[in-house]
């Protein structure tokens, strides 16, 4: 693609690559990784041509809520979820825009700038308590 000086990679996250992720830690950290990843790589992309987008959406309707893994958890205990459908057109929007980071609704996003405001410790409260089971 650098070679070319043309290209797109969309890379998938979540919001959970935003903070520490009590409950379930190794999937909080890999996200994580993601994100910071793709963050470096679209920076020493740039001007190349090849643009990097980390889609970072929050909890959709997937069968990974139905699997014996993710149980019923509070965070999304009476919601509406996007649909997989949704989530991946706004991904692949943003790609074409040429945006680093997409986090994918509004309640999203609110909740990433929270995160990045409010102390540590009350962020790990907050997510030990939304990750428990109903």
């Amino acid at each position: 693609m650098i070679s070319c000086k043309k290209g797109m990679i969309l890379n998938i996250a979540s919001t959970a690559a935003f903070q520490s992720g009590p409950l379930m830690a190794v999937y909080f950290a890999s996200k994580a990784y993601v994100l910071s990843f793709s963050s470096a790589i679209a920076q020493e992309l740039k001007g190349s041509g090849v643009s990097i987008t980390c889609l970072c959406p929050g909890p959709t309707a997937t069968g990974f809520q139905l699997s014996t893994f993710q149980r019923e958890i509070r965070l999304n205990h009476g919601r509406k979820l996007p649909s997989a459908k949704e989530v991946a057109e706004y991904g692949y929007r943003a790609m074409l825009n040429g945006q680093v980071e997409a986090i994918h609704g509004r309640i999203n996003r609110l909740m990433v700038l929270c995160v990045r405001f409010l102390p540590q410790w009350i962020v790990l409260k907050i997510v030990h308590f939304q990750q428990e089971s109903v």
